[in-house]
């Protein structure tokens, strides 16, 4: 029986053939065509699980087939082939809504694993393109846990509109990351991208850092200043722990949502903000509306696409796929070989709590990358760079994995990113095994 039904769309006789006999070889039925209106008509009479599409073809383009391919469905996943140079079309195709893309010269290892994992089948690890979101120029954003797919899925969903967008989650989570790939995939990536952390500006100077001022405007302004919302003038502003704006500020960040207008300080001219924004909070917004420490007006206008980060806790099988993600960035930054890490130093990783999320397990890795002695990272290199991992806090961590994966250990192992005997281990440690429900 055939892995899926893939629509091939390529003009070169050469590649299209080449491609067809391996996708074949790898088990799955291939309908080959060579021009873009073949593949739109293909896709109009149904059935294909998948389409995979060079973009320049002669007739229709491949935007025009990925363009079909969205009309036929929204869960129809389709990978688009690029050739060198043509990065800004691949950005161009991300935001239309495509799955992934890959440059030519197309290695099958690395195509068969992404159509395996668009199809819902991860299968096992490879060096390949990096699951999650990785885009040209951009940030990458590693995992395919569910809780991520969803996110990521929202994300892709809500990038090419114009509408507000709050990322919620704890420090770490990658809200930036978010940020940055919604400006990239949105119509306005071609304008600036700014970031503001509310948190690091003094109380004092944040209405003058977000609106800017005037000379004049008060003692030591001797000159005229732009804010982050003229600086982001046709792009993307992104507030960061925007929970600790002053009330005031917050009621001028409500009318730039609400008017699209501001004034400097110190000025009595009005000006057009056109900026698309993106809020963060790593705080409970509800609550503290609740509490009277956040405008309810303001809390609904930025809740208008509210998509939550989880934690990496909660997605522990993603761990070996960011840190191997994260050796090799390392690696390429500090200009040196990053050790590769061995099954118990994985597992090892995958066991900690991480309460500061992806950018604690960053600098670990940094730190062993420029400690490591050899080619292997091992866990007993690694566990003097960690802090100490709580009994409790792991009990519990095993206990939610059985409970989500219904009692099934190799399941809640999977989830958990360890061995199924590294699992039955801790099981034993924190006897958990006198549960029925967890046989």
């Amino acid at each position: 029986m055939a892995k899926g039904r893939i629509l091939l769309v390529e003009d070169r006789d050469s590649l299209r053939r080449m491609l067809e006999r391996a996708l074949v070889a790898e088990g799955f039925e291939v309908i080959a065509v060579a021009d873009g209106e073949s593949g739109i008509e293909r896709l109009r009479g149904g059935g294909p699980d998948l389409v995979l599409t060079d973009l320049k073809l002669p007739g229709a383009s491949g935007l025009e087939v990925l363009e079909a391919a969205r009309e036929h469905g929204s869960g129809l996943p389709v990978i688009v082939l690029t050739g060198y140079g043509s990065v800004p079309t691949a950005v161009a195709a991300m935001r239309g809504g495509a799955y992934h893309f890959l440059e030519k010269p197309v290695e099958i290892d690395d195509l068969c694993r992404l159509i395996a994992e668009a199809l819902g089948d991860p299968g096992e690890e490879s060096a390949g393109p990096v699951p999650g979101l990785d885009l040209p120029g951009g940030p990458t954003i590693v995992g395919r846990h569910p809780s991520l797919r969803a996110a990521l899925k929202l994300l892709r969903r809500v990038a090419p509109t114009e509408s507000t967008v709050l990322l919620t989650g704890e420090s770490g989570t990658g809200k930036e990351l978010f940020a940055r790939a919604i400006h990239l995939l949105s119509p306005r990536s071609g304008g600036p991208f700014v970031a503001v952390n509310c948190a690091a500006i003094p109380e004092a100077l944040v209405e003058n850092e977000l609106f800017g001022h005037e000379k004049g405007a008060f003692t030591g302004a001797d000159r005229r200043q732009e804010g982050r919302f003229e600086a982001a003038e046709g792009g993307t502003l992104l507030l960061d722990e925007i929970g600790e704006l002053t009330a005031p500020v917050q009621g001028k960040v409500l009318r730039v949502l609400e008017e699209r207008t501001f004034e400097r300080v110190g000025g009595g001219r009005t000006r057009t903000a056109d900026v698309r924004l993106v809020a963060a909070t790593n705080r409970d917004l509800g609550a503290m509306v609740e509490g009277g420490g956040f405008r309810s007006d303001l809390y609904f206008r930025l809740d208008v696409f509210p998509i939550e980060l989880p934690p990496l806790r909660e997605r522990a099988s993603d761990v070996p796929l960011i840190a191997r993600h994260l050796l090799r960035e390392i690696g390429r930054r500090l200009r040196r070989e990053p050790p590769i890490p061995d099954e118990a130093a994985l597992e090892l990783l995958a066991a900690q709590p991480w309460p500061g999320n992806v950018r604690e397990l960053a600098n670990v890795l940094e730190r062993a990358v420029i400690l490591a002695e050899g080619p292997r990272l091992t866990a007993a290199e690694l566990e003097p760079l960690l802090g100490p991992l709580e009994g409790i806090g792991e009990r519990e961590r095993i206990r939610r994995a059985l409970d989500e994966a219904g009692g099934d250990r190799r399941r809640a192992a999977t989830i958990l990113g360890t061995s199924y005997r590294t699992l039955l281990r801790r099981i034993r440690q924190h006897d958990l095994g006198g549960y029925p429900e967890y046989r």
